[in-house]
């Protein structure tokens, strides 16, 4: 799925696993330095994660100048956040850009890429979670046009205690 504009968008593969992990982890790392606790942390997930993901799922990773400029999972449900749902949409989980070597609004132009291939698969919305207390990152999402439609307290995370997130959900078309 190339894009038009902004970086190369392509779906990861095996050889790609310990990219990822470092994009994550690097992702965490710059977090912290900014003070935004309580997300996620360096050393969380490791390639069996991603390699998970993959089988159930997709990740897609995005170069520019040949270099990895980021990467999100795309999950076809999430019965951990949503509930039972009929297959209407796409969860994006994991949106991370890496901050050294991208320009500003890279993160927009991977969320409009997933967005593209949830509407490509047929599917009407694209959803997500968004850590409650992260009042940033849910404007973030809010300014990209998703709403909020609810919220989860206590979902389970990989390698960590569970954590309340809000639900937003934006529709395609």
């Amino acid at each position: 799925m190339p894009s038009t504009t902004g970086p190369h968008v392509r779906p990861a593969a095996e050889a790609d696993l310990a990219a990822l992990v470092r994009l994550r982890d690097d992702a965490a790392r710059w977090m912290l330095a900014r003070g935004v606790t309580g997300q996620w942390r360096p050393g969380e997930l490791d390639e069996d994660h991603f390699r998970r993901v993959m089988a159930h799922g997709e990740v897609w990773l995005a170069e520019a100048g040949g270099c990895l400029a980021g990467a999100w999972e795309l999950w076809w449900e999430d019965e951990d956040a949503w509930g039972p749902q009929p297959p209407v949409a796409g969860y994006v989980h994991r949106l991370m850009v890496d901050r050294t070597a991208t320009a500003p609004g890279t993160g927009r132009l991977l969320l409009d890429a997933a967005e593209r291939r949830v509407a490509e698969a047929g599917r009407s919305r694209v959803r997500l979670d968004c850590l409650a207390d992260n009042a940033q990152l849910n404007a973030y999402y809010l300014d990209a046009g998703y709403r909020v439609v609810g919220h989860k307290a206590g979902k389970p995370q990989p390698g960590g205690a569970p954590k309340s997130f809000t639900l937003m959900e934006k529709r395609l078309g």
